[in-house]
């Protein structure tokens, strides 16, 4: 399941688990799409793979799987 990080490990805004402007990794690396598209070309910084659009989680499982709340930073 995925953890639903709640910010852009780049530049740290916000990332609600509702937001369609977050970008992710096979590894769940996180970013917005402002970071993912203009600093990152589309590709994560930690592991070099694909950022392409989180899915978002109904909100009735939201309730029985929150997303996490541990903030990640890069570097």
């Amino acid at each position: 399941m995925l953890e639903l990080r709640p910010n852009c490990e780049c530049c740290d805004i916000d990332l609600p688990p509702h937001s369609i402007d977050a970008r992710i990794c096979s590894f769940e690396c996180t970013f917005c799409v402002t970071c993912a598209e203009n600093k990152l070309d589309g590709k994560c910084p930690n592991c070099g793979g694909e950022l392409l659009r989180r899915p978002i989680r109904p909100a009735k499982k939201l309730k029985k799987f929150p997303a996490s709340r541990k903030r990640v930073l890069a570097g």
